[in-house]
């Protein structure tokens, strides 16, 4: 059976087609989230078409977006953390599977276990603490012999040891955010080439950057403009390097929000 095939659409969204199934991760799929701006384009529709399984690793409204959820059509199928079921069919959404770490489900031939994470899964509401709470997760997915294990947002944790005896193709990790900053439970480069030595995958893919920026932090004038566009392009190659210098036996590949990923024999960006 031929291998996954990969693309980056940006931020934490990876379109996935494994085992005759077309998976969406965490859906960003419009120009900008509250104060954020999409500062490449928009997915085009073709993005969207065809997914049979949305995998929504948190509440937080840049991985679980309603209104990149609505055009993908309230009849999706999504696998969200335990708990956030209720509140996504208060939103219209009524094919929801809800998982907690170390619970499985399949769909033909492609099986997809949960994974905690360290992060935080809350959803803010309009008082701040009014939305409902629920584990954050990342996932494993398997089919046609090749492993593919997508974080989510997280920290450094235990289970990547776990699942790096286990076994794992290919880990789409993130490497840094939208911000100037990373708070708790994220991953920068140096973190993200610990997760890659805890997990041994053969590919990692880095994800999570290059997407957003908060508006105007780009192009007004300003001396945090030229350390926001390098935030933007950096934290992978930094990434790269960070897992060439441990001497690591894992291809990194680096692709651009858009582009398709290549996984090829010493591929690396």
């Amino acid at each position: 059976m031929g291998g996954p095939e990969l693309r980056f659409v940006g931020h934490s969204t990876v379109r996935v087609e494994l085992a005759g199934r077309s998976l969406l991760t965490d859906p960003l799929l419009t120009s900008r989230v509250g104060p954020l701006r999409r500062v490449v384009p928009a997915p085009e529709p073709a993005v969207r078409a065809g997914v049979d399984l949305v995998l929504l690793s948190h509440l937080h409204a840049d991985h679980l977006h309603l209104p990149s959820l609505r055009l993908l059509g309230s009849d999706v199928r999504l696998v969200a953390p335990r708990g956030a079921g209720r509140w996504l069919r208060r939103h219209g959404f009524a094919h929801v599977a809800e998982l907690s770490p170390g619970e499985s489900l399949t769909d033909g031939r492609l099986k997809v276990t949960a994974v905690a994470a360290r992060h935080s899964g809350h959803r803010w509401g309009p008082r701040l603490t009014s939305g409902p709470d629920s584990p954050a997760l990342g996932h494993l997915v398997e089919g046609d012999s090749w492993s593919v294990f997508l974080s989510g947002d997280t920290g450094l944790h235990d289970g990547m040891h776990l699942l790096g005896e286990r076994g794992v193709d290919v880990a789409v990790l993130p490497v840094w955010g939208w911000g100037l900053n990373l708070g708790p439970g994220h991953l920068d480069p140096v973190a993200a080439a610990e997760a890659v030595a805890r997990l041994r995958p053969r590919y990692a893919v880095p994800v999570h950057w290059g997407t957003l920026a908060p508006r105007g932090t780009t192009r007004l004038p300003s001396p945090l403009r030229t350390r926001m566009r390098r935030l933007l392009t950096e934290p992978p190659r930094t990434f790269a390097a960070e897992v060439a210098a441990r001497g690591l036996d894992t291809t990194v590949v680096v692709a651009q929000p858009g582009d398709t990923v290549t996984l090829s024999p010493g591929v690396q960006s």
